[in-house]
């Protein structure tokens, strides 16, 4: 089956070319790259050599540094600590100040330290930590949703949850999230106490998290039902260390599948923060015969690429559900989106995060990175992915807290009800 390869940023539909570029990522959303902590935000693509596009950026007419420099000065003459002052420290303060200013929560300018760990996230590796991806909304730090297996998801962090202390330290609404991902790392074994929200409750709870090793599987595959013959075929993100392992991992969760003979799958996305575009696009096609639009593209000059897919597919003709919640983002999304749209898939659960930018990553000379949105994901139907115009399923059921408590799972209960049908 032939597969769409997706730059981001600029569309080559030369193959050979796309085949030079390096791999790109839908950033799930704004996640801080905090391995430690088990945090990370889906990658949408690295540009190792971006000398030749910074070569080709010239300064603007229209910015008047004087300023800045007049501030850099005085600062390094008349501040009563100068002795102390890091002029590294004092450069990377000044980029992030620039990249805050755009208010665009999927723009991020990560230090080498940040860098660094982000990759390391990135590639799925195990790490230390409390195992939950975090993000804003409405200028509030939240969680997306807790890695399977983690001990955020074994304390009871759900997806949604509203960060209000770390220990005894308030969440204050100018804190990033990188602030708050500081407070939270540590090393494994250690404890560290969250006060959170619940979505839909009044009173916040305060949870103790165990820091431990965790190791991500990027997706599982089990067998449900009376009669074993239900794939429950988990995807918990879109990232591995590049796209072909990605697409190795599904190609064998696919295998696994049909050398079992069962005819009907669970697709469950939830708690699914995205990743890979492409990987979302390799997704839909081993879904999807030849001719549905999977996603599309807008960029800054408003031009439109359509991503559709080819045809045969290795799941054609199994029974599909797809199982999404608020910690669905991104690629996601886009996935649930197309088998929604092409009608390929009843969609079960509730409403997805809403999350649909891409952003290209451009790794700096001194280890740091420019995280850049410079695209929106549009679903089959031409509407962006956002807030507003997240997935909404067809079939809603909820995951309450008393449901998390007692250990039961009515979503895929009732996802089970509907793949027997």
């Amino acid at each position: 089956m032939v597969r769409v390869c997706f730059k981001i940023t600029f569309f080559d539909k030369n193959m050979e070319e796309q085949k030079k570029s390096s791999n790109i990522f839908g950033l799930a959303l704004l996640l801080v790259a905090v391995f430690s902590l088990g945090i990370f935000f889906g990658r949408n693509v690295s540009e190792k050599d971006a000398t030749g596009v910074f070569s080709k950026i010239g300064t603007s007419k229209d910015a008047d540094m004087d300023i800045f420099w007049q501030v850099w000065n005085l600062t390094k003459q008349k501040y009563v600590d100068a002795g102390h002052l890091d002029e590294k420290e004092m450069v990377y303060g000044a980029t992030k100040g620039l990249v805050d200013s755009l208010d665009d929560v999927g723009t991020a300018f990560l230090d080498p330290k940040e860098t660094k760990e982000f990759d390391e996230a990135s590639q799925g590796k195990s790490f230390e930590g409390i195992g939950a991806e975090l993000g804003y909304r409405e200028k509030q730090v939240i969680v997306v949703s807790p890695i399977e297996g983690s001990p955020a998801k074994a304390a009871g962090i759900r997806p949604g949850d509203i960060i209000l202390k770390v220990d005894d330290y308030s969440v204050a609404n100018t804190d990033s999230v990188y602030d708050i991902v500081a407070k939270i790392r540590g090393e494994a074994g250690t404890e560290v106490k969250l006060t959170v929200l619940h979505s839909g409750d009044r009173e916040p709870v305060e949870i103790k998290i165990k820091r431990s090793q965790i190791t991500v599987p990027s997706m599982t595959v089990e067998f449900i039902g009376p009669k074993k013959d239900v794939a429950h075929f988990k995807v918990s993100r879109f990232t591995e260390e590049s796209l072909s392992a990605w697409e190795k991992e599904w190609n064998k969760s696919v295998a696994k599948i049909n050398e079992a003979n069962v005819e009907k799958v669970i697709l469950d996305l939830r708690g699914n923060p995205g990743g890979f575009f492409d990987a979302a696009i390799y997704a839909g096609d081993d879904l999807l015969d030849e001719g549905f639009v999977i996603s599309q593209q807008v960029d800054a000059d408003g031009k439109i690429e359509k991503f559709e897919s080819t045809k045969g597919g290795n799941l054609l003709g199994k029974k599909v559900v797809v199982l999404v919640d608020a910690g669905s983002a991104s690629a996601s999304e886009i996935l649930a989106g197309a088998l929604q749209q092409a009608k390929r898939a009843v969609v079960i659960g509730t409403k997805t995060f809403g999350k649909g930018t891409a952003q290209r990553i451009f790794d700096l000379t001194d280890g740091s990175s420019l995280h850049l949105t410079t695209l929106k994901w549009l679903l089959p139907d031409g509407k962006n992915i956002n807030k507003d115009n997240s997935v909404t399923p067809d079939i809603e059921v909820k995951l309450t807290n008393a449901d998390f408590e007692k250990g039961i799972d009515p979503q895929l209960d009732r996802a089970l009800e509907e793949v027997n049908k």
